[in-house]
């Protein structure tokens, strides 16, 4: 087969590889990219050459290997390049002398501790023609290494970014991120010549180089961002002398003697931080480096890795030592000097988690070493394991230091006085409705109708618009915490829109939204409707795309799960308010429906009710709960004279509720099988209700008889209507 069909072979493999274990990965909540390493190893002789050799031996055949190396190091400029336009100086404006001391302690103490493994390590699995300062160095500069985009994506995921921590955390990386960087440089100079002497000639050239860029360089750069904000655009023109820019500056590191990343990684830092033009620039290159490139280099490092190189228990044990060196290191370094600094413990243990993340970073580290011989495949192996291992346990070891209840919600807090404080009383915990809002521009009818319900001016309320923004990728300019902190402000702007526009005026004062950045909708609605201690979400319901059922996907996922009660909102376009039909047939969901159709006629003294139950033959009425009786007799005759309860007889249930909703503007319906509820999911309803009901629709299902909706505000009316 001709060598480049098969590269083309091959990297489509790579590529719906990288892919499908990439999204297994975010499925447990780890980083795409770490799923995406895990993929490239097993192309290599880790799995697939060991399970398959001799289909192994014709896909990758060692005449292709080169092809593989050129796209991988293509790829890994222009990625490098992405690194540095999205290190945004703004990391380096808060808490910087704590940083700069946290970020050089977290280097210096793993580094030292590198240096001492070497010399249990560089008799056992390096050789001669090593020299042993080189090996220490990239020994030590491996166990020293943050991955900065690895750290900001989760930061971001976590809604850290506007959290002391997550910028103490996004500092600390960013100065580690260019120190590490050079002590890298420094490492490439010795091992390519051989002594530290011998490389100060390079140490020199470097430094020349990176002056000039930073002087000549960015004034010239500067004129990059005149242009931009005079046209409002990048031309193909312009791009691809940015382009060209990228290389040459990749070229002239590779020649000065350290290496090509180093030229892409410059230019990209010193590029002028116009927000416009960043985003468009990194948006318009990062598609085929991350989605084509990037799964190439991972490939091409799996084809190195060779994890059947542990063939005894000493190297295994070896492995773990420096598992353990690392992580010590990492961890220690930064706790000890967070906490001299000031930072208290679960903080800075926090941060020490962060800062022991290492990720694609640690990876392209190791590849160099083994490039220039440094490290031996033995190694390589152990510290690419190393590599995910901290990477990793990242995420789970940051919950459980600092668990989400701890992290500051991006949301309006301080509520007004006339919430919390009524009649120069602290009343109890006020009564709060979560809604999940996907477009602010459309569903102005699912925050007033939960405005309806929650406000009555007599008890404490509080109405939380929930948007959610949904990041697809975690290695995306848009999960950058810059990019995130601009998409949330926008939201938050258009939820203020949508505020402004509820009635009456005065219900305002009671919505206050929450935005944050989420990796998945379904579960962050359930964990914040838990931290928020909400009494009822009501969620919007759409056409799902791919699904015949009509109350599947998110929907489906949020009513099943969710430990709290909720309610599916299907609106019809009716702005009023005024007349109500439950179908009830005596099950705890319909006793929900009927709390919440009481609650609003308490609300509001111009609607009306009325409770429809429908027998079929040979059916027995359904008595009303004794929760529902008490709650019946306790109402005011204001609000039960608005009550009318029907029984009728019919063959054919749900088309009797379709026919009686005609002449209402919203019937409010339990999950129940009776009205065609099928056993799959508690939330799936029938197509009939869902599609033929004449009025807006509610389905609620109930969680708990031990929330009341009801209760708190009848003792209010009652109190009213005795003065």
């Amino acid at each position: 087969m001709h060598t480049v069909v098969l590269v083309l072979i091959e990297v489509l493999i790579v590529i719906g590889l990288s892919r499908l274990v990439g999204l297994a990965f975010r499925w447990i909540n780890q980083p795409l990219v770490i799923g995406e390493i895990v993929g490239g190893i097993m192309l290599g002789p880790s799995l697939f050459g060991l399970v398959a050799p001799g289909l192994s031996a014709t896909l990758f055949p060692p005449e292709t290997v080169p092809f593989l190396n050129v796209l991988s190091q293509v790829g890994l400029i222009f990625f490098m390049f992405l690194i540095g336009l999205e290190l945004n100086p703004k990391y380096l404006s808060g808490n910087l002398e704590i940083a700069v001391l946290t970020s050089h302690v977290s280097i210096l103490v793993p580094f030292s501790l590198g240096t001492l493994l070497a010399l249990l390590l560089y008799p056992l699995i390096s050789n001669a023609s090593v020299s042993f300062t080189a090996f220490a160095l990239f020994l030590g500069a491996a166990m020293s290494i943050t991955a900065f985009p690895v750290l900001a994506r989760i930061i971001t995921e976590n809604n850290l970014q506007g959290t002391r921590l997550g910028t103490l955390a996004l500092t600390c990386a960013a100065v580690d991120d260019v120190t590490a960087w050079c002590v890298l440089a420094v490492a490439i100079a010795v091992a390519r010549t051989g002594s530290i002497a011998s490389a100060f000639p390079t140490i020199i050239e470097s430094l020349i180089y990176i002056g000039v860029m930073v002087t000549l360089g960015r004034n010239f750069l500067s004129r990059l961002a005149t242009y931009y904000r005079r046209t409002g655009r990048l031309n193909q023109l312009v791009l691809a002398l940015i382009y060209a820019g990228v290389v040459a500056s990749a070229l002239i590191t590779e020649l000065i003697g350290i290496h090509l990343i180093f030229g892409a990684f410059l230019l990209g830092t010193i590029m002028p931080k116009n927000a416009g033009l960043v985003r468009e620039l990194a948006l318009k290159t990062e598609d085929f480096v991350l989605i084509f490139l990037l799964p190439v280099f991972f490939a091409y490092s799996g084809l190195r890795t060779q994890i059947g190189l542990l063939n005894s228990p000493e190297l295994w044990l070896l492995c773990v030592l420096v598992l353990i060196v690392a992580i010590a290191g990492k961890y220690l370094g930064t706790y000890v000097a967070a906490r001299v600094s000031g930072i208290n413990k679960r903080e800075a243990s926090a941060l020490g988690w962060l800062m022991n993340t290492r990720g694609l970073t640690e990876l392209i580290v190791l590849n160099i070493g083994l490039e220039l011989g440094v490290i031996s495949p033995l190694l390589f192996t152990m510290l690419v394991i190393m590599a995910l291992v901290t990477t990793f346990m990242t995420s789970p070891l940051l919950e459980w230091t600092y668990p989400k209840k701890l992290i500051k919600l991006n949301v309006v807090e301080s509520e007004p006085e006339s919430e919390t404080v009524i009649g120069g009383e602290i009343p109890g915990r006020p009564y709060r409705v979560l809604v999940p809002v996907a477009n602010p521009d459309t569903q102005k009818g699912l925050v007033q109708l939960a405005v309806a319900i929650a406000v009555n001016y007599q008890q404490p309320a509080v109405v939380n618009p929930l948007s959610l923004i949904e990041l697809q990728e975690d290695y995306a300019y848009e999960s950058t915490p810059v990019e995130a902190n601009r998409l949330i402000k926008e939201r938050r702007q258009l939820l203020d829109e949508l505020i402004q526009r509820l009635e009456p005026p005065a219900a305002r004062s009671y919505v206050h939204p929450i935005v944050r950045v989420s990796n998945n909708v379904a579960r962050e609605t359930i964990q914040i409707a838990t931290l928020e201690q909400a009494d009822l979400v009501i969620v919007g319901w759409h056409r799902p795309a791919f699904s015949n059922n009509r109350l599947g996907g998110r929907v489906g996922q949020i009513l099943t799960t969710a430990t709290v009660d909720v309610a599916v909102f299907i609106d019809r376009g009716e702005e009023r308010l005024e007349s109500l039909l439950v179908p009830y047939s005596g099950n705890i969901h319909d006793d929900l429906a009927l709390i919440l159709a009481l609650r609003l006629l308490v609300n509001r003294d111009t609607c009306y009710l009325q409770v429809l139950q429908v027998l079929s033959a040979h059916q027995v009425k359904d008595e009303l709960s004794y929760e529902l009786q008490t709650l019946m007799e306790q109402l005011p005759s204001s609000v039960s004279d608005r009550v009318t309860i029907n029984t009728i007889s019919v063959a054919e249930p749900i088309q009797a509720v379709v026919t009686a909703s005609q002449g209402v503007d919203l019937t409010i319906v339990g999950a129940s099988r009776t009205w065609g509820i099928e056993r799959q999911t508690l939330g799936r309803y029938t197509d009939e209700l869902a599609i033929k009901c004449r009025s807006s629709l509610l389905i609620t299902r109930r969680y708990s008889k031990v929330i009341s909706h009801l209760t708190s505000v009848l003792a209010e009316v009652k109190s009213e209507v005795t003065t």
